[in-house]
């Protein structure tokens, strides 16, 4: 076990270990140690490195809304982080298609609420979601001059309001109030 951690947090030969090889050694041990029956493809493009698992264990990495996908990628990027610290590099882990599957239905649920928010002319709540969801709402909510959206709540998990944007075309209501008796 000290030679994986001594691998992974102590190696004094950064340069000459890219990112793919760290991402595939990391990862091969991990899938070792787990006795887990998967394999991967790690491709670097720029500053993105993206791993795709597959085998016959796909399925306890997407179950549970892919807990254990996210927890593959959080620990990999705390691992790039490390070794990599002057660079700035994106990683993305996905299984069969996974966080593509699930960023369409965030998308269609948020179009979804958008509709209502632009027809009843009232904000709407989405969902608590976990940064990386908030994320994808947020930037697709972002195309549409119609709405807005803001993340409310505190801690990881926030809920997002999606609100209609004042037409400035429209005149102003003025509201008026009746002197008291």
């Amino acid at each position: 076990m000290k030679a994986f951690f001594s691998r992974i947090f102590g190696g004094t030969n950064k340069k000459e270990k890219d990112v793919v090889n760290l991402v595939g050694d990391v990862l091969q041990t991990i899938i070792d140690l787990s006795k887990m029956d998967l394999s991967f493809d790690v491709v670097r493009e720029e500053d993105f490195v993206r791993v795709e698992l597959y085998g016959e264990d796909e399925e306890l990495l997407t179950s549970k809304e892919g807990q254990l996908l996210d927890s593959y990628q959080l620990y990999l990027k705390r691992v790039v982080q490390h070794q990599f610290s002057e660079e700035k590099i994106t990683l993305l882990v996905d299984c069969c298609g996974f966080r593509e599957n699930a960023n369409q239905s965030l998308i269609d649920l948020a179009e979804k609420l958008k509709s209502i928010a632009v027809s009843k002319g009232r904000p709407v709540y989405f969902r608590a979601l976990p940064p990386r969801d908030r994320k994808v709402v947020h930037q697709y909510l972002a195309e549409d001059g119609r709405v807005k959206s803001r993340s409310i709540g505190d801690g990881l998990y926030k809920k997002i309001k999606i609100f209609p944007v004042k037409n400035e075309n429209q005149p102003v209501k003025e509201v008026t109030s009746a002197p008291p008796q």
